[in-house]
C-alpha cells in the first residue's frame, strides 16, 4: 500500500521527521510491524539487527614480557532494545560496516590489557578465562555504542620464534608421547592378542568342524555298517530261532525218551526188584521158620536123647564110685542120699545143656558138633568127679 512501510525481521525501521522518538531521540524506532509513513514529510531508514563478525589479530606482551600473537573472533550485533538501536543508529546508520572495525579495535585494546596481566601458562591453559575477562571489560563500552557481544573465541596463540610455548609443552609432549607409545604398545598387544584370539577361535572352529565332520562320517559309516549287517543279523537271528526251536524239540524228545525209558525199563526193573526182594524176604522168612522149626526139633531130639542117656550117665557116675573109698556114716540112708545126689547131678547137667541151647536160638542152627561137645563135657565132668577121690557124706 502506498506510504505503508514494513521492516524485515532482522531490521529496525527508523522514521525521522515529525514527532521525536522515545527519550527525545531524533527518530522513531519500529521493529516487528509496519507503519504508515507520509511521503515527502517523513524519511525512513533501516538498521540491520543481524549477527556481525569481527576478527582481531594482535601482538600482546604477557606479564612475563613474552610477546604473543593472539587471534580472536568476536560475534556481535545491535541490541534489540530501543536504547541500543537508537545508540547504534546515531553512530553507524550511515556506514554500518564501521561496526566491525570499531568493535575489533575496542576488543584489541582490552585483549592487550588482559593479556598483559596474565602469564603464558595462564593464557594457554585458561583461554576461557581470558575471553570472559575481555568480555566483562568491554561490555560497558559496547553498550554505549548500542552493540552486544554474543561470543568471543580465542582462535590461536603463538609466541613466534621464542619457543616458550614449545618448551612449556615439552614435558607434556613427552608425557603425551610416552602415553602415546604406551597406548600404541597396548594397542599392538591388544591387536596381537586379538589376532591370537581370532586364530585360536578359528582353530577351535576348525577343530569343532573337523569333530563334527568326523562324527557325521562315523555316524554315516555306522549306519552303513548297520544297514550292511541288517541282512546277516536277521538271518543269524532266524537261524538262532531255528536252533532254539530244534534245541527245545530235542530237549522235549529227550524228556519223552527218558519218560519212555522210565516206563519201559526203570519201572519194570523196579517192579522186578521189588518182586525179587519180596520173594527173597519170603524165602528168608520161610528159611527162618524152617530153621526155628529145625532148632525146635533138635531141642526135642536132644532132650529125648538126654533123657534116654540119663540112666546111662547115672550109671556111669555110679560106676565111678565102685572103686572109690566111700564111707557111709548112716547106713542105708546115707547110701540113698548118695544115689539121690548122683541123680540130682545128672539132672543139673541136663538143665545146663538146655540153657545153652536156649541162648543160641537166634542163630537158627545147631550142629551135631555142639551136641557132641555137650556130651563130652558131661563125660568129662563125670570123670573129674571120679578122679577127686572118695566122697565124704556127713
Amino acid at each position: 500500500m502506498f506510504g505503508y512501510r514494513v521492516p524485515a525481521p532482522d531490521e529496525a525501521m527508523l522514521i525521522s521527521g515529525g514527532r521525536r522518538g522515545l527519550g527525545g531521540a531524533p527518530f522513531r524506532v519500529v521493529t516487528g510491524h509496519g507503519k504508515f509513513v507520509v511521503p515527502f514529510f517523513r524519511k525512513t531508514r533501516f538498521l540491520s539487527l543481524a549477527m556481525c563478525e569481527s576478527e582481531v589479530t594482535e601482538t600482546c606482551v604477557t606479564k612475563q614480557g613474552i610477546a604473543l600473537h593472539v587471534r580472536a573472533v568476536i560475534a556481535f550485533k545491535v541490541g534489540n532494545d530501543h536504547e541500543s538501536i537508537i545508540n547504534a543508529g546515531q553512530r553507524f546508520l550511515s556506514d554500518q560496516d564501521q561496526m566491525s572495525v570499531l568493535t575489533g579495535r575496542i576488543f584489541a585494546g582490552h585483549l592487550r590489557a588482559i593479556i598483559g596481566s596474565m602469564t603464558v601458562e595462564e593464557i594457554v591453559t585458561e583461554r576461557q578465562k581470558l575471553a570472559a575477562e575481555v568480555l566483562d571489560t568491554s561490555k560497558t563500552e559496547m553498550a554505549k555504542i548500542g552493540l552486544i557481544v554474543d561470543s568471543l573465541q580465542i582462535q590461536s596463540i603463538d609466541d613466534g620464534d621464542t619457543g616458550y610455548i614449545d618448551a612449556m609443552s615439552a614435558p607434556h609432549k613427552a608425557a603425551i608421547q610416552r602415553q602415546a607409545q604406551i597406548a600404541q604398545a597396548q594397542a599392538t598387544q591388544a591387536a596381537v592378542e586379538a589376532e591370537q584370539e581370532a586364530a585360536r577361535r578359528q582353530a577351535e572352529y576348525a577343530r569343532k568342524t573337523a569333530v563334527v565332520k568326523a562324527e557325521y562320517s562315523a555316524e554315516v559309516d555306522r549306519a552303513q555298517a548297520q544297514a550292511a549287517q541288517a541282512g546277516p543279523l536277521a538271518q543269524a537271528h532266524a537261524q538262532r530261532e531255528v536252533l532254539d526251536a530244534q534245541t527245545e524239540l530235542a530237549e522235549r524228545q529227550a524228556l519223552l525218551r527218558q519218560k519212555q525209558l522210565v516206563a519201559e525199563v526203570v519201572k519194570p526193573a523196579e517192579a522186578e526188584a521189588e518182586r525179587v526182594r519180596i520173594l527173597a524176604a519170603a524165602e528168608a522168612q520161610r528159611m527162618k521158620i524152617q530153621a526155628e522149626a529145625a532148632a525146635s526139633y533138635d531141642r526135642v531130639a536132644l532132650d529125648r536123647m538126654l533123657i534116654d542117656q540119663l540112666p546111662q550117665i547115672v550109671k556111669e557116675a555110679a560106676g565111678g564110685l565102685s572103686g572109690a573109698n566111700v564111707n557111709v556114716l548112716n547106713g542105708a540112708d546115707g547110701l540113698g542120699e548118695i544115689a539121690a545126689g548122683l541123680v540130682s547131678q545128672g539132672l543139673t547137667i541136663l538143665d545146663s545143656v538146655r540153657q545153652n541151647l536156649g541162648g543160641q536160638e537166634s542163630d537158627g542152627r545147631r550142629t551135631e558138633e555142639n551136641r557132641n561137645n555137650g556130651l563130652l563135657q558131661l563125660h568129662s565132668g563125670k570123670n573129674k568127679k571120679s578122679d577127686d577121690g572118695p566122697v565124704d557124706v556127713d
